[in-house]
């Protein structure tokens, strides 16, 4: 039987064990995270061993070069943990498990690992040019090591580990298009000044441009002197309580339709275009969590079943569009927020919440990129 499919594989620093994961994005589909299903090959001199594996996701939430007098900002959290080897009795492997465990011969044992559903996304937060070490941030790996216990202090020789993500697509179906008006009045002064801001839809893909229509209509006596419109990035670490900041990745301002003189009014279409070679130097920034090496953009919104469900040691990460109209010194500004969705989409071909079953569903182990710190083994 021939096949095709690529496969990540990383060995401990003495060669004695010996990971192979089909692929390092695994989808959180809200209601469930698909498995993280693999295969470790033992060295003979392992043999008399017990071997554990486990899934942890690290957050780091403060600088690494702040580290001193015994202050540590980072938190390791052990998602899912079991006893690779000896293996159990009884196990259902995939098929990706099958066909690794009959091209790789004897030694191999299969472990599969579940992530609970409010598992926080891989999100970085982008650090100042000045700033050394780890970047705040969540990321995942997977660790298998030799030990006693499943509590037993990894030796680094006797340890292989491999970085993974937990991310998000888009829904397949568009929401309700944004739209809202806001108005303001004035103190000692008749009539009011009208806002009227609407998306041309509520979800967008990375690179896409975002339309935003403005419609102004003064009815006041005060004067509109200039429009802003921005795309604004939520950023809230869940563990703080003031963690919660905004930063615009996009703006334009103009004047062009402008004063709006009392009594008149404006339609204007303005685009907005949020990337994050246009903010590299922008500390703080939300990304998608990565892999060494590899290119990045800005952050998905995070897509959370309830508000409730919000991760003690997660980022949440949202987008919205600012519209202000400038009044001058004395008349002040009206502001406008319209919420959207800014994420991937979902790739084609990708599987469901379900393991591969097919020799289609193996074509779906194929993977771009891969990181450098990875060997790379294609079976053929």
């Amino acid at each position: 039987m021939v096949f095709n499919f690529r496969v990540f594989k990383k060995q401990s620093p003495n060669g004695k064990l010996t990971m192979y994961l089909g692929k390092r994005d695994f989808v959180d589909h809200i209601s469930g995270v698909e498995p993280i299903d693999g295969v470790l090959k033992i060295d003979n001199e392992y043999q008399d061993r017990q071997i554990f594996g486990q899934v942890v996701c690290s957050f780091r939430y403060g600088r690494e070069e702040d580290e001193v007098m015994g202050l540590n900002f980072q938190k390791d959290l052990y998602l899912a943990s079991e006893k690779i080897y000896p293996p159990p009795e009884k196990s259902t492997n995939t098929k990706l498990q099958d066909r690794l465990i009959k091209k790789l011969g004897e030694n191999c044992y299969p472990f599969t690992f579940t992530l609970p559903p409010s598992a926080p996304a891989s999100v970085t937060l982008q650090p100042g040019q000045e700033d050394e070490g780890q970047p705040c941030g969540v990321n995942y790996y997977v660790k298998i090591f030799v030990g006693d216990s499943e509590t037993d202090r990894s030796h680094k020789r006797g340890t292989v580990t491999m970085a993974i993500r937990k991310v998000q697509y888009a829904p397949s179906k568009q929401g309700r298009q944004p739209c809202t008006v806001v108005r303001k009045d004035f103190m000692l002064s008749p009539g009011e000044l009208e806002l009227e801001v609407t998306l041309d839809k509520q979800l967008y893909h990375h690179g896409e441009q975002i339309v935003v229509n403005i419609c102004v209509r003064n009815n006041s006596n005060k004067v509109v002197k200039k429009i802003k419109a921005m795309v604004q990035q939520g950023v809230d670490v869940v563990l703080f309580q003031n963690g919660q900041y905004r930063t615009s990745v996009a703006s334009m301002e103009t004047q062009e339709g402008c004063p709006i003189q009392p009594g008149s009014s404006l339609q204007k279409v303005v685009y907005l275009l949020p990337l994050l070679s246009s903010n590299k130097e922008r500390r703080g920034i939300a990304l998608d969590g990565h892999l060494k090496k590899q290119e990045t953009n800005l952050a998905s919104t995070t897509l959370l079943a309830s508000p409730e469900e919000r991760d003690a040691f997660g980022i949440i990460v949202s987008y919205a569009v600012k519209v202000k109209l400038y009044l001058g010194a004395l008349g002040g500004e009206l502001a406008a927020e319209l919420p959207f969705i800014l994420m991937h989409p979902k790739p084609d071909g990708r599987a469901k919440f379900i393991h591969a079953d097919s020799q289609a569903d193996v074509e779906l182990f194929r993977q771009d990129t891969v990181d450098q710190e990875v060997d790379e083994d294609k079976f053929e």
